[in-house]
């Protein structure tokens, strides 16, 4: 169970969020998250191999590739957000946990006990098997 403080806490700190799985089709689930987020004062950063732009951000394939990006303008990466299978999870905690996010989020659907375990591990704060959009408009 996750507590309200972390969410509280979480989104008044990340305030940087890479959505992996980001699709451009504003149909999509991830799309209607990420703009909801980005009209509320958050920077996106879409992760999504296959397009180039998404929500007026660059795309970028990975997350290592735009923590680098960032980094160069002295930015960096807070929270990652998947909209991902459940089983695509393991190796994003492992470069969320690489680029230095502090959190690692979950959508609705997506549970992986062994990633949220690596990533607490490592000091992430991570929340499972929730809607970031649905939980930000609660607080």
């Amino acid at each position: 169970m996750t507590s309200p403080g972390l969410f509280q806490r979480v989104l008044s700190t990340c305030k940087t969020i890479a959505v992996v799985g980001l699709s451009p089709d504003p149909e999509r689930d991830s799309h209607e998250v990420a703009r909801y987020m980005q009209t509320h004062g958050y920077r996106i950063v879409p992760i999504n191999p296959n397009a180039t732009e998404v929500l007026g951000e660059r795309c970028y394939p990975s997350l290592t590739t735009a923590a680098a990006a960032l980094a160069l303008q002295g930015e960096r990466i807070d929270m990652v957000d998947c909209f991902r299978r459940s089983t695509d999870i393991p190796p994003i905690a492992d470069e969320a946990i690489a680029i230095g996010a502090s959190c690692l989020w979950l959508q609705i659907g997506v549970v992986n006990e062994t990633a949220v375990e690596t990533a607490r591990a490592a000091g992430l704060d991570v929340v499972m098997n929730r809607c970031l959009m649905v939980v930000h408009a609660r607080l």
